[in-house]
Formats: C-alpha cells, sequence, structure tokens
C-alpha cells in the first residue's frame, strides 16, 4: 500500500491534493500493466476507471469505418487519461490502446464517485482537475484542426 501512496503523491495529477484526500485516493488505487497493442479500454464500454499514466505510451483513438483506427491523442509519462468515470452515463467515447508496455496507478471510478459524494471538496477538486485536462485537450484538437484545415476554413 506504501507504494501507490507514494506513487499517487507523486502523479503530476494528485500533485497538489491534500493529505486526506491522497488517503481517501488510495483506497480506491491499484497497479496496472499494460502490454503494447492491449486496450485499456473500448469505446461505449462502462466508464469505471481514472488512469494515471506512471511510464509507456498510450493512443487515444476512434474506429473510422473504411479506414480503421484514428489517433487523435498520444498520451505518456504522468499523464491522467480518461475522464468519462466522472460523468453519467459513465461510457468511454474512445479507445485507449498501450503503443508499448505501459504502467499506470488505476483509480476504480465507483470508489471515487462515492468518495467524492462523502466529501464534496475532493470531487470539487477532481472535477476542477479533470476540466482543466478537457481545456488542454479541446485546445490541442483545435490546433489540430487549424493544421489540418489552416486558418482560412469556414467557421459556421
Amino acid at each position: 500500500m506504501e507504494s501507490l501512496e507514494r506513487f499517487l503523491r507523486e502523479h503530476p495529477f494528485c500533485r497538489d491534493l491534500d493529505e486526506n484526500h491522497l488517503q481517501l485516493m488510495v483506497g480506491c488505487a491499484s497497479n496496472l500493466r499494460v502490454d503494447a497493442g492491449q486496450f485499456f479500454f473500448r469505446e461505449g464500454d462502462p466508464a469505471n476507471e481514472l488512469y494515471l499514466i506512471r511510464s509507456g505510451r498510450v493512443s487515444v483513438e476512434f474506429f473510422a469505418p473504411g479506414r480503421g483506427p484514428i489517433s487523435i491523442l498520444t498520451l505518456g509519462d504522468g499523464d491522467p487519461l480518461g475522464w468519462s468515470w466522472l460523468m453519467p452515463p459513465y461510457r468511454w467515447k474512445f479507445d485507449a490502446r498501450a503503443l508499448n508496455v505501459t504502467r499506470a496507478l488505476v483509480l476504480d471510478g465507483k470508489c471515487l464517485r462515492g468518495k467524492c459524494e462523502q466529501d464534496y471538496k475532493l470531487g470539487y477538486d477532481l472535477m476542477r482537475k479533470s476540466v482543466a485536462i478537457v481545456e488542454q485537450r479541446l485546445e490541442a484538437a483545435r490546433m489540430q484542426l487549424l493544421n489540418l484545415y489552416g486558418t482560412h476554413a469556414e467557421v459556421r
């Protein structure tokens, strides 16, 4: 349990959380190893985990008929993976596949949601952190679209 606590404390997603919240979260945590090519999750499956990547690379992708998997984001050391555990209907919106051997902390989403219901400050802190990640990733997607379509794309 001590290593889980240390890994959680050292992960960038958790660094500024107070000690009480870290203690609550460690009870929901476990270690995970995912081999290259294996999926963390698939689109449409129940979303009940938050992954905190410790090492490795993960492709966030979707399947396009006639084209196959399309990667929209690559995550690595120190990145969080997945926020669908936080919002109903708790279903994954994309696939996430390990590009190489990846180690992560996995936090049980049902456990975390229960702790957030008991401690609204923890819930607020996790929501605040998750929204910041969503904002960063939307901005990255915007930049990708600008690169794809150029700055002269018609806005509707």
